[in-house]
């Protein structure tokens, strides 16, 4: 059975138009989201306040990302009762677009530390701990995103190869700011709100790992959630 994504054109122009507007409506919330975590990375590394304020802003304009797309999916499942192809696109884009949100979240999560610690009295040293790891994830959720883009399945593999990366990259930082805080009493509460960046960081690695999951699943009808990445490519040998 050949399960490669076959992306049809329906008699109905109204339908393929219905269709491909969500498809633009996705990239252009993750383009969006992509842009708040780069902004989140730069305001708490820089402890930009403006720029944190700024993001905390946009993450309406991501909601009403995530209330549209959602609107425009069931009115096609209600209206057009989908199948094949185009429901598996359906519903990767109800799944893509939940994780995309909960990325903002966690974006959002770094300009109000960055707000913190930048009105806390201890913030005389840059707190550069993030710099890798924040390079690492947003790399990655570029990288997801354009896979989404371009039904890419080998970038969204390398994606999930690469959260392995960010995964060590966290333990390292986590260990470091321990050793800190230990180190000296006075950093312990800027060195906690920095763990609390470094998690938020981590998860945005995991839910664009999801993205890349539901790449998989859009373009070869696998669903590789929960497998390693040697168990997802022995899957697909068998597509």
């Amino acid at each position: 059975m050949k399960t490669d994504l076959q992306l049809s054109t329906h008699i109905s122009k109204r339908y393929n138009a219905e269709l491909e507007e969500i498809r633009s409506l996705v990239a252009q919330m993750g383009e969006l989201v992509l842009q708040q975590v780069e902004q989140g990375v730069q305001s708490i590394i820089n402890l930009d306040n403006t720029l944190a304020v700024q993001l905390i802003k946009n993450d309406e304009r991501v909601n009403d990302f995530e209330i549209k797309i959602d609107e425009a999916c069931t009115h096609i499942l209600a209206t057009r009762q989908p199948a094949a192809s185009d429901l598996r696109m359906i519903v990767c884009v109800i799944k893509v677009v939940t994780d995309l949100e909960r990325m903002g979240d966690e974006a959002i999560k770094l300009g109000r530390n960055a707000i913190k610690i930048n009105n806390s009295e201890n913030n005389n040293r840059p707190f550069s701990e993030l710099k890798n790891l924040g390079e690492q994830v947003t790399i990655n959720l570029q990288q997801a995103i354009q896979a989404y883009v371009n039904l890419d399945v080998e970038s969204a593999l390398q994606v999930i190869k690469q959260d392995e990366s960010i995964n060590d990259e966290f333990d390292n930082i986590s260990r470091l700011l321990i050793t800190k805080m230990m180190e000296d009493p006075r950093e312990i509460k800027n060195a906690l709100r920095i763990t609390w960046c470094a998690r938020a960081l981590e998860r945005i690695g995991d839910h664009a790992k999801n993205v890349s999951e539901y790449i998989v699943y859009l373009v070869k009808g696998k669903d590789v959630r929960h497998s390693s990445l040697a168990e997802i490519k022995a899957t697909l040998e068998n597509v």
